[in-house]
């Protein structure tokens, strides 16, 4: 980045850590405890990635199911990290909840325990919705990032594969806040973030000066590949690519007037393959197929959120009171089940390993060789590159598929 690239701070929200106490944001000098893991009882595996291993599990003590996330050699600051957001967010609107920290007292392997959300894999779900379950989901989700904004921390990591739904009891939880970060201004951060599919252009280009507008842009990707019925809505090759697919849809003048605006640079190796694009209308989008979605406010309240100036994007706070979402009833109908989860967790008890088994030299626990070798998509397989583009090589997913 120019040493003379310019700031791009958010309209709300920007002090929020001035006025913290040092130890709510400085994470580095959080003292972590942790407990024995003989409680927990893992049934399956339900996500992987760079960084961690994710099991459902049962546990025993409280007869309940929970999902133990087991983290791999990583530095400890990024461990310190993450919990210390997790425990600064914990009672939030639909932050998921974490339970328990454990550690095998041999092979000191960390492992967090987040309570369990029976999700259906997006790729089922979208296409079923109706447009009020997407605006009830939308707000949401909504929630849970104005919750953790208000709080001076950006998610960094929004997209589908980390927005569990129940929706059988329209429980929705954000999941995975291994790459949040706390907000200050004017400070630079890693581009290194986000998946591929949602990296907002900041990253795209460089431009290390960015907030919470990032998680807003990474929302509006995930709702217009809901509405457009088109997952992922840009899809490009590697990074450079995605940034040539966001273009072929908005436009060369407002990238070049992004740009401009905060004295940055485009890469030169873009110049032989974005040339100049005109912008298309989200109409242009419309089919038969998802109409049903595309009303005048929806493709409002996409265009407000996928801007290239972060300061152009709609706050959290501002996409709630959008008049798309000002009249989304607060509640949806919940079907009931018939299945016993006493009766199911009984079972899963005496079929599966301890977690503590599980982590032990004798145990099912993967070979580092083995758990690198797993960093292919949980959706799909090795894209060019040899990395996958929904964790951009960086984040742990938790999707169930059910």
């Amino acid at each position: 980045m120019p040493a003379t690239a310019l700031d791009a701070p958010p309209r709300e929200y920007a002090d929020v850590n001035k006025s913290k106490p040092q130890e709510y944001w400085n994470y580095e000098q959080h003292n972590l405890t942790w407990g024995g893991c003989d409680n927990y009882q893992l049934i399956e595996k339900i996500g992987r990635g760079k960084y961690s291993e994710v099991f459902k599990a049962v546990d025993i003590k409280n007869k309940r199911f929970v999902v133990v996330k087991i983290l791999k050699p990583v530095r400890q600051s990024k461990i310190k990290r993450e919990i210390k957001i997790l425990e600064n967010l914990r009672g939030g609107p639909n932050v998921v909840q974490l339970l328990d920290k454990c550690q095998d007292p041999l092979s000191k392997t960390p492992s967090l325990v987040f309570e369990y959300i029976d999700n259906v894999d997006f790729r089922k779900l979208y296409p079923q919705f109706t447009l009020p379950e997407v605006q009830y989901y939308m707000v949401e989700l909504l929630k849970a990032l104005d919750f953790c904004h208000t709080m001076g921390i950006m998610h960094r990591d929004v997209k589908p594969h980390n927005v569990m739904i129940d929706h059988r009891t329209k429980k929705l939880r954000l999941i995975d806040w291994g790459l949040a970060e706390f907000y200050h201004a004017g400070q630079e951060y890693n581009v290194r973030v986000a998946s591929r599919y949602f990296k907002g252009p900041e990253l795209l280009v460089n431009h290390r000066l960015y907030g919470y507008q990032l998680d807003m842009w990474s929302l509006g990707c995930m709702f217009g590949g809901i509405i457009f019925c088109k997952n992922p809505l840009f899809k490009g090759r590697d990074n450079y690519d995605q940034l040539v697919k966001i273009a072929m849809v908005m436009g060369t003048a407002k990238l070049e007037a992004y740009l401009a605006k905060y004295k940055l640079k485009l890469d030169r190796r873009f110049s032989d393959t974005m040339g100049q694009q005109p912008q298309a209308s989200w109409k242009s989008f419309v089919t038969s197929d998802n109409e049903r979605f595309c009303t005048d406010l929806s493709l409002d309240w996409l265009d407000r959120l996928l801007r290239y100036d972060p300061a152009e994007r709609m706050t959290a706070n501002e996409a709630l009171d959008h008049p798309f979402l000002r009249n989304v009833p607060k509640n949806f109908p919940q079907s009931t089940t018939t299945a016993s989860k006493g009766a199911a967790m009984a079972g899963a008890k005496a079929s599966s390993p301890s977690l503590a088994a599980a982590l032990g030299r004798d145990g099912a626990r993967y070979s580092a060789k083995e758990r690198l070798m797993e960093l292919d998509a949980l959706n799909r397989g090795p894209q060019p590159g040899g990395k996958d583009p929904n964790t951009n090589g960086t984040a742990a997913s938790t999707n169930p598929a059910k």
